[in-house]
């Protein structure tokens, strides 16, 4: 493939963590560095990042950042999305956002590749990528829905403190080795102690006394799964570990379920790796999945108390997956279709 046969790529939030996930999987992808530019906030302009030998200077985000880009990735906060966002579309380039800024907006496409890609076509600039809990209990979800009509969904998440980006991840250093060295810890990111406790909530609470993250998981699958009738209930945790996200999922069926179909489902499905014999220690766990593009599904067994119900766990890196790999398909998908504007492959 020649170099004009590549979008040329703005990362906005490029020296954050779920940035240097996007750069690991395009250098992966041998993504010319000469079609990449950097840009976050004022601190880190002048930054060098090395890229496949190259030294890719970090530039300072502004809404003029973007002329001659074709695609712009932003990961970083809402406000600096919807700053940024509304520029780089008038500059003819498709945004694909990391947060939630624009999620719900009825004319922006919530997409993960192998569950909505048609979705793709109905952008109007701007593509969202989901939560990083939602992406891949909808990708098994997409498959379970062939089997029968889905009544109900239960899931319970435990969230790596990467989700809560840098700081987070020190703060559970710092508070581990506070405690192993039988010192006093401190904490400024979560309300609790994370080292060695979890913490039952994610994001803030709402009147109702869900989290926000716990809305958005509920609100996202139906999106996603074109279904806003869709019966989802889900509670969110906080768990002392860097990255993966792990879920319990339990869904109802309108119909008795058989589990070998579920397996076969599952074996057989894009992006999905199944991990599951049944019975031993045969199952997919943080440690095992980190720095893995699929997702892993294991513990798949018959709900006790429904024949018309199954139970499974599932577990993802929620930077690849999650975030910087869902982009980088996303971007895929779009010049398959031929959705990025100025873009001819």
């Amino acid at each position: 493939m020649t170099n004009n046969k590549f979008p040329s790529i703005s990362i906005v939030g490029a020296t954050g963590a779920v940035g240097k996930v996007c750069l690991d999987i395009l250098a992966e992808r041998n993504y010319p560095f000469e079609k990449i530019k950097l840009f976050a906030s004022k601190r880190s302009i002048g930054k060098r990042i090395s890229y496949k030998g190259n030294d890719l200077i970090v530039n300072e985000a502004n809404k003029s950042s973007f002329d001659g880009s074709d695609v712009v990735f932003i990961s970083a906060d809402s406000q600096v999305s919807l700053d940024l966002a509304p520029a780089a579309v008038n500059s003819g380039a498709l945004v694909i956002d990391d947060g939630s800024a624009f999620r719900m907006k009825e004319n922006v496409p919530l997409v993960v590749p192998e569950v909505n890609e048609e979705d793709i076509n109905s952008h109007e600039g701007i593509i969202s990528i989901p939560n990083c809990t939602t992406t891949p209990l909808v990708m098994a979800l997409s498959h379970l829905r062939k089997i029968s009509n889905i009544k109900r969904i239960q899931a319970s998440t435990y969230q790596a403190v990467s989700g809560s980006g840098s700081l987070a991840v020190s703060e559970l250093k710092n508070q581990t080795e506070n405690i192993l060295n039988n010192e006093k810890i401190s904490k400024s990111v979560y309300p609790h102690q994370i080292a060695f406790s979890l913490i039952p909530q994610v994001d803030d609470f709402l009147e109702d006394g869900y989290t926000k993250e716990e809305h958005k998981m509920v609100n996202e699958t139906r999106k996603i799964m074109h279904d806003n009738n869709l019966n989802i209930s889900v509670t969110c945790v906080r768990v002392p570990i860097f990255y993966c996200h792990s879920e319990s999922v339990s869904v109802d069926f309108e119909d008795d379920i058989d589990i070998q179909e579920i397996v076969n489902l599952f074996s057989n499905a894009d992006g999905i790796k199944l991990i599951n014999d049944g019975k031993n220690e045969n199952y997919p766990t943080p440690s095992m999945v980190e720095g893995k593009d699929d997702i892993f599904i294991g513990r798949i067994r018959k709900d006790l108390g429904s024949s018309r119900g199954v139970n499974f766990w599932l577990v993802s890196d929620n930077l690849r997956k999650g975030a910087a790999l869902n982009a980088v398909q996303i971007m895929e998908s779009a010049i398959k279709l031929g959705k990025i504007p100025n873009f001819v492959g």
